[in-house]
């Protein structure tokens, strides 16, 4: 099964409704852990979605302002060159 928006989030078989689970579930756990994580905060922060299947989980969320699918690798790389000693600005 292709994880792709279902044409509703009542699905009409099971393909669909899957889909509609795994989407909009997601959704859901990423805009309620960004509310309880701001309120904690006392502020604002910035949500950065990085990996597979950003791209269509921010299409579906307004919390999420930026989408970055190197971030993860960009942060490796940066922990890497400074467990070798090598300096980044």
């Amino acid at each position: 099964m292709d994880l792709t928006r279902p044409k509703s989030v009542i699905g009409k078989d099971t393909i669909s409704a899957m889909q509609s689970g795994v989407l909009f579930g997601y959704v859901s756990l990423i805009e309620g852990m960004v509310a309880r994580i701001q309120q904690e905060l006392g502020s604002k922060a910035t949500v950065i979605a990085t990996g597979g299947y950003a791209e269509l989980l921010a299409k579906e969320t307004k919390v999420i302002e930026k989408v970055d699918p190197n971030l993860t690798l960009i942060g490796l790389r940066l922990i890497h060159d400074l467990n070798a000693g090598q300096k980044h600005v």
